[in-house]
């Protein structure tokens, strides 16, 4: 068990940190593109044991460990290594005639010293991604780990602490008291991927230093299937979305509103799907994973209570299993409705016209994803709500796409990540108008003997 790190050294890491990124070391662009080289390397070199730990902390296949948490960071690292020097570049910016002659550019600063708190679910991914964008902008970076995923934390402990000095990339360890401490620092900037309610915490902490935060938080992703889906493949999308790190996923279908008509069709293809993927028991298979501890798994459980399982419902609390389960007849006035389920639980909730479904998802918080299976009706899905982002016709798979922003909107988080946008996350775009000496035009001057002149020209 790797060893917490003491609220007391907090303080004299983060002033080193904040003393080494006033070196401006960080600043240079050949500087950055070497970290990020090097950072590929060593996670190629680690990655057997990136995936046994993953396979320990929540039983992933090595093929999930790898296409989930381990292929996600090395596309986005060579992504990053290919774009930086034009994303670092100033760029060029109009200048309008009334402010002549000038020059006008905007400048990418890195914002500072930057904080990264990762979750439990993606436990690899979800540091090193976000660290990504925290070297490629300048940054210093503090990083923690999940406790939840011990085996990990350590393997992530071992890897930074083998490619970088702490002053520059350090790793954290601890609970509750150690975030605690940490998000009263002073950072430049926190990164938070977590539930809304920590999110909350999170930001009212970071207000009192007026500290930008970046909340990437979850919430009930809802999940259409209309009418005129193709049923077969729409399941099959859907179980897999809903399965895939056994339901612990941010982006996960919640929930699926189903059009009455394809339910029973439904039912029959995702438990079709299911055993293509996993086998008569899944419990047997080597490609299911499981539950992270046994309070995650006694919080899914309970939400199981009173509920109509019309498919799976088997569980193993020794080995944290819970199979793939159908629930019918779901209000939203059940436990499992009032919260994200984060497991491999998927409630059915049936609809008779499409805006009935729209207007289901509008009576709700944001959420960060949102999929429809269907044609007819996507336009109007995309047109009439609000997600952070989402699929049409498949589920998860604007994640995996570098060129596109991934984020929350409303209770669902704040700020961008992934790509050119985790660049942008952890800069500063900082605006510089340089005028010219070799003249001084009156027109700005008190008294204003020109004004109706530059009424004209503004």
């Amino acid at each position: 068990m790797i060893a917490h790190t003491p609220v007391d050294d907090l303080g004299a890491l983060f002033e080193q940190q904040r003393a080494y990124f006033f070196t401006h070391t960080t600043k240079d662009i050949h500087f950055r593109i070497r970290q990020l080289k090097q950072l590929k390397a060593g996670i190629q070199q680690y990655e057997s044991r990136i995936c046994a730990a993953l396979k320990k902390d929540l039983n992933k296949s090595h093929e999930e460990a790898y296409l989930t948490e381990i292929s996600v960071v090395l596309l986005e690292i060579d992504y990053h290594i290919k774009h930086l020097r034009k994303w670092a570049k100033p760029q060029r910016i109009h200048t309008p005639l009334h402010l002549l002659p000038a020059r006008s550019r905007l400048h990418a600063e890195p914002l500072g010293v930057a904080l990264i708190v990762s979750p439990w679910n993606y436990p690899f991914q979800l540091v090193i991604n976000p660290l990504i964008g925290a070297i490629s902008a300048g940054c210093c970076a503090i990083v923690k780990p999940s406790p939840a995923t011990p085996s990990v934390a350590e393997v992530l402990d071992q890897l930074l602490g083998e490619l970088f000095d702490p002053s520059y990339v350090a790793t954290v360890h601890g609970e509750i008291e150690v975030n605690q401490a940490l998000f009263h620092m002073p950072f430049d900037i926190i990164f938070f991927t977590g539930s809304p309610r920590l999110g909350k915490i999170v930001m009212a902490a970071a207000a009192q230093n007026l500290t930008p935060v970046i909340l990437e938080l979850g919430g009930k992703s809802p999940c259409i299937v209309d009418q005129d889906a193709k049923i077969e493949l729409a399941a099959k999308r859907i179980a897999w979305g809903k399965s895939i790190n056994s339901g612990q996923t941010c982006i996960a279908p919640d929930y699926v509103l189903i059009h009455e008509h394809v339910k029973s069709d439904f039912v029959t293809a995702y438990k079709k799907a299911i055993t293509e993927m996993y086998g008569d028991n899944p419990k047997e298979s080597d490609y299911y994973p499981r539950i992270v501890h046994t309070a995650a798994f006694d919080r899914i459980i309970g939400l199981l209570k009173d509920a109509s399982i019309i498919y799976g419902g088997e569980s193993d609390k020794i080995e944290r299993y819970i199979a793939p389960t159908l629930v019918d007849a779901v209000e939203f006035s059940h436990p499992i409705m009032q919260e994200e389920i984060f497991g491999p639980i998927l409630p059915l909730l049936t609809f008779s016209d499409l805006d009935e479904a729209i207007h289901t998802i509008n009576s709700h918080e944001k959420p960060l994803a949102l999929y429809y299976f269907g044609y007819a009706g996507s336009e109007s899905v995309i047109r009439a709500t609000s997600s952070g982002g989402g699929c049409i016709n498949d589920t998860l798979m604007h994640i995996a796409n570098h060129h596109l922003p991934f984020g929350g909107v409303g209770n669902s988080g704040m700020g961008k990540y992934h790509g050119k946008e985790s660049f942008l996350a952890f800069s500063n775009q900082r605006p510089v108008v340089t005028t010219a000496t070799w003249i001084d035009l009156p027109l700005k001057y008190p008294p204003f003997r020109y004004f109706k002149w530059i009424r004209k020209i503004i």
